[in-house]
């Protein structure tokens, strides 16, 4: 039971930190308050880590948090510290880190036991009230940990050093060793090794979405030919969008599939797999020309604006997978409920088609999918053309979607991310450009509005937005996926400043994150609050890593701008990241992709359009139509400014004032020339 007096989260915006405001555990933030409080009365400190949309975090809270006698526990023996990891994944990553390591693996809630000095004697995640599933109770928990920091010193300082020392142990190192295009290969081998032929996906249960797999596989298969790795696309774009992973009457995908084949979802919907997975969908339309594709990109973006966008234009973090306490309400559906609301005719239709049965799918409820659905063989079954069917189901939809809106929404987290956000820009620039949509571009430009208006500080970028308050100084993703937005949008609309800002940010990233010591970007920059480690990852996890996206970032403006100083990054970066994807390439499909942009055939086109004749439209058209990510494209009419930007195009004329293109490949330019068909068989052939 809550409390009805507030600790000390009260006045935080976070809302995962607010919903435990009322807790009795008289919880702190993290901050210089509770670190001197934990050493004045010389008590150990409890860290929970956690997010607003995480179910077990909700679980463990109703379960233990709202316990007077639990919190009575904790509030006696420890100092207790929350943390929203969405806004401080810097904190998030280092004791993840101990966690792991301690025990083979983690999650959230993430439960920290440590010192006053922040080193940590103790890890786990979920501890359940009473002691059950081979768990101990959470007040076994702070009993034990509580009187061993008390009674044995020893143990306690042995298990801190030890920490101390792995998490001081240099893994990413400037070597001499270098990655080769070698990993790119092995990486698709081992995703091979993975890939479930029946279902899609990689791995087995859980089986999450990561875009980014895909992402690397589109591009490996354009430079290779291996179709092996686009039949691992297509089959695992399918099997999502028809399982129940999405969601079929609202739109949009859920975290994570509980099965292997995509029927039960993690209901809740996170707005980085909304972008990531757009910019997937929109790939594979532009790759295969398949319209499926490109309506489910198109049924992301509808689910978006609608429901996950801020009045400002700025995008939301993330909706809850619980309602009314419990997992899935919102979504799910009987039989009986179904055939009410759409009547009886229609009800049998849907219900045909989506696989709804009286005894359910999930606790005796409906969870809609396509999984088992053949499309043909049902309008033959109703006599309808598939046009007919098309548009029954879409009244049903329609009608249910009207229904579940009276539901109990799931909680929203409205907090404004600054990385995520930039996915969401990247990948509607993305689909603006691939479908012709300037509403979706616009869009990308007004959320990237709101970041410079509000989440830039003395010149600094910021991590999070929410209700007036910007804080937290932004964290390596954010300045490398602001980077990757910018880029996107200059390839949708070729505004030079675009380009100029993904480079403005680009050098603010190396002069905050660099490790000039060892090489590689750390996650903090060197003007954050130092924590007792700095961490300093390539592992691609639910999102690509930012040394990942900032290598990629860093070889397309290398390839925009012929700085060598770009190009000297990258190398320095597959030195120092050699470790890792000399072992486990396939943990980091999205560093990859910059491989596939310089150690294979790439190309820079530089038209010169002066607007005095049509050439520009047909070869536009080719651009958009063409899935070639290894080919950079610059356009100017303004030479001057564009030569400011990328000072090999100074010299760079419009031919008899007509559309002018230069073709550079492997450091060489060929002639110029106005011929727009000779341009377009030559970039086929590549």
């Amino acid at each position: 039971m809550a409390s009805q007096k507030p600790n000390q989260l009260i006045n935080e915006k976070s809302p995962y930190l607010l919903q435990h405001a009322y807790n009795p555990v008289d919880w702190y933030p993290w901050g210089d308050e509770a670190f001197k409080k934990a050493k004045k009365e010389n008590k150990p400190i409890f860290l929970s880590i956690g997010y607003s949309t995480c179910h077990w975090c909700h679980v463990m809270a109703h379960e233990s948090f709202e316990d007077e006698e639990v919190a009575k526990e904790i509030n006696e023996k420890f100092v207790a510290i929350k943390v929203d990891r969405e806004e401080r994944p810097d904190i998030d990553a280092v004791y993840m880190k101990v966690c792991q390591r301690m025990n083979g693996h983690g999650g959230w809630p993430l439960s920290i036991f440590m010192t006053p000095d922040q080193i940590p004697f103790y890890a786990g995640t979920y501890f359940p009230k009473e002691s059950k599933h081979g768990l101990p109770s959470i007040k076994q928990v702070i009993g034990y940990l509580a009187e061993t920091y008390h009674n044995d010193p020893k143990q306690i300082e042995d298990v801190t050093e030890s920490v101390k020392t792995s998490l001081n142990q240099v893994i990413f190192n400037k070597g001499e060793e270098r990655v080769s295009k070698d990993a790119a290969d092995q990486g698709f081998h081992e995703l091979g090794k993975t890939f479930d032929t029946l279902h899609g996906g990689f791995e087995g249960a859980p089986k999450f979405p990561s875009p980014h797999n895909l992402m690397f596989l589109m591009r490996y298969y354009k430079q290779t030919g291996k179709l092996m790795a686009r039949q691992m696309v297509e089959k695992t774009l399918y099997s999502m969008a028809k399982g129940g992973l999405y969601d079929h009457i609202g739109f949009g995908f859920a975290r994570y599939s509980t099965d292997e084949e995509w029927l039960v979802p993690h209901f809740e919907k996170m707005l980085y797999d909304q972008a990531l997975l757009l910019m997937t969908y929109v790939e594979a339309y532009q790759l295969t020309g398949n319209q499926y594709y490109k309506r489910i990109s198109e049924q992301i973006i509808e689910f978006v604006f609608r429901e996950m966008t801020s009045p400002e234009g700025a995008f939301y973090s993330a909706i809850d997978a619980d309602s009314e306490g419990k997992e899935g309400a919102y979504y799910v559906w009987g039989k009986r409920e179904i055939d009410q609301i759409l009547c009886e005719e229609l009800g049998e239709l849907y219900s045909s088609t989506y696989n709804i049965t009286t005894e359910g799918n999930f606790d005796g409820k409906n969870i809609p999918n396509l999984i088992h659905t053949n499309v043909d063989s049902i309008a033959n079954q109703f006599n309808m053309s598939l046009e007919q069917l098309e548009e029954k189901l879409e009244q049903a939809r329609t009608k249910l979607l009207e229904a579940r809106e009276s539901r109990v929404y799931p909680h929203l987290d409205d907090k404004i991310l600054t990385s995520w956000n930039a996915m969401m820009i990247a990948a509607l620039a993305k689909a603006g450009q691939i479908f012709k949509k300037p509403l979706y571009i616009e869009r990308a430009r007004q959320a990237a509005e709101f970041i410079e208006n509000n989440l830039f500080k003395n010149k600094r970028l910021m991590a999070r937005f929410r209700d007036g308050e910007v804080k937290y100084k932004g964290y390596l993703d954010d300045y490398a996926y602001l980077a990757w937005a910018y880029l996107e949008l200059y390839d949708a609309e070729f505004e030079v400043d675009d380009l100029s800002k993904a480079k403005n940010l680009a050098d603010a990233k190396y002069e905050l994150f660099w490790d000039d010591e060892h090489g590689g970007f750390v996650l903090t920059g060197q003007d954050s609050e130092p924590l007792i480690s700095n961490e300093k990852d390539i592992h691609d996890g639910a999102v690509p890593s930012g040394n990942s996206v900032a290598t990629v970032v860093l070889a397309r403006l290398s390839s925009l701008t012929a700085n060598t100083e770009y190009a000297n990054l990258v190398d320095d970066l597959y030195h120092v990241f050699y470790p890792a994807l000399s072992r486990i390439p396939e943990g980091s499909t999205f560093f990859l992709i910059s491989l596939l942009l310089t150690e294979y055939p790439s190309a820079e086109v530089v038209v010169i359009d002066e607007g005095q004749d049509s050439s520009w439209d047909k070869l536009e058209e080719f651009k958009v139509n063409h899935f070639l990510p290894h080919i950079s494209w610059l356009k100017s009419d303004r030479q001057k400014k564009l030569s400011h930007i990328a000072p090999f195009t100074t010299d760079y004329i419009s031919l008899h004032g007509q559309t002018t293109i230069y073709v550079c490949e492997n450091f060489t330019c060929r002639q110029p020339t106005t011929n727009i068909n000779e341009v377009i068989d030559q970039l086929i052939s590549k």
